[in-house]
């Protein structure tokens, strides 16, 4: 879409902010570009038609499971996370009693800190991939999770300087000291936490 949008640029065609507003007034440019242009991107529109149809119908299918699945339900609930990350999250992690713990489900998904250790004095470098789960499930999987977790959880950084609740405060303290990246991480790894407890106890958010 945005390849379609610079083309356009070029003839001097710019539309309004948002793609599906900008869609609905293609028909309008038919005779100010070239008629083979315009039969290359109706091909390319009908792509996307097809596309924004497919995604519309994955997300039908992830809301259907995740009104089935109480698991799911339950990690939905926590505020930072969407229905795509519940509904992963759950399928993946299958019983939450493979974890020992919330610290080790969250370092099953690389949330956890690479350390350098010298001399006595250990430095954190950043987050890395557990070196079980990558062998055994593979790397993409773990990635992907845990791409859903860090962008809830950057999303969440973002809007907490407008916020005064205890995990925004948390949030903006450790931001002002350690940045905002081990803040997001930080982040992602409580809420990978939370999950496990929520599934492995049993609790709803609300009661947790």
């Amino acid at each position: 879409m945005n390849q379609i949008w610079g083309l356009l640029g070029e003839y001097g065609l710019h539309f309004v902010v948002g793609r599906k507003a900008a869609m609905a007034r293609l028909s309008e440019i038919e005779q100010t570009i070239p008629a083979p242009l315009w039969r290359l991107l109706s091909h390319q529109l009908q792509r996307l038609r097809e596309l924004d149809a497919e995604i519309l119908a994955a997300e039908q299918e992830i809301a259907a499971w995740l009104k089935a699945e109480p698991a799911a339900q339950c990690v939905d609930a926590i505020p930072r996370i969407g229905p795509i990350t519940a509904t992963a999250l759950v399928a993946t992690m299958g019983s939450p009693q493979a974890c020992c713990s919330g610290r080790a489900f969250a370092a099953s998904l690389g949330l956890v800190p690479t350390q350098s250790s010298t001399g006595g004095k250990v430095s954190p470098f950043g987050e890395r991939p557990n070196a079980y789960n990558a062998t055994t499930y593979g790397p993409d999987l773990y990635s992907y999770l845990r791409m859903l977790l860090v962008h809830g959880a950057r999303a969440v950084v973002q809007q907490a300087p407008n916020r005064h609740d205890a995990l925004s405060c948390w949030i903006n303290e450790l931001r002002s000291r350690r940045g905002m990246n081990i803040a997001v991480v930080a982040l992602a790894n409580k809420t990978a936490r939370t999950i496990w407890v929520l599934l492995a106890k049993e609790q709803d958010y609300a009661t947790a």
